[in-house]
């Protein structure tokens, strides 16, 4: 894994990202983040599983809250050994709000607000704006990330199919 030194934009206006970028095949970091029930997410709790792992700026806002209603909508779709984790800052309290009232059920939801070590391992801090940049990682049962798509204008959803295709290719 390298330093990130990518620019990605806001409205057009260019933000850095800082942390570790991540390439297709390495190995995925160990991450450890904040379940809506405050316990902890590990990593490790997917080790069995095909994971896609998606990184939004705050459920708080349309675009996150358009990808991630997608992505639960297509996840139903899926074999049960692929699972749907979405990570921001936003409070855990919001997000279950959020996903409470959304219907949100086949996509998980995690804070990295207490750790703050997922937005550096995987490159998607967005230090201009405090959040995390929008980003879509695809890590096999084997620990290696399979797809990764840095999407560059953060208010642009990601490619759904090819997400999808890749954790179908990793079972």
């Amino acid at each position: 894994m390298n330093k990130s030194n990518q620019t990605i934009t806001f409205k057009g206006n260019p933000t850095p990202v800082t942390g570790n970028s991540i390439a297709e095949g390495d190995k995925a970091p160990q991450f450890q983040l904040t379940a809506n029930d405050m316990s902890d997410i590990k990593s490790d709790d997917f080790k069995n599983d095909v994971l896609v792992l998606l990184s939004v700026p705050s459920f708080e806002t349309p675009v996150c809250q358009t990808e991630t209603r997608r992505f639960n909508e297509l996840a139903t779709s899926l074999s049960e050994d692929i699972k749907v984790l979405a990570v921001s800052v936003d409070l855990p309290f919001a997000q279950k709000r959020w996903c409470g009232a959304e219907g949100i059920e086949a996509v998980q939801t995690a804070s990295d607000y207490k750790y703050r070590s997922f937005q550096k391992d995987f490159g998607v801090y967005a230090s201009d704006l405090g959040l995390l940049a929008r980003a879509v990682f695809v890590i096999g049962k084997d620990g290696l990330v399979k797809h990764v798509e840095y999407v560059k204008e953060i208010a642009e959803e990601p490619n759904y199919d090819a997400a999808l295709e890749a954790a179908k290719a990793a079972l």
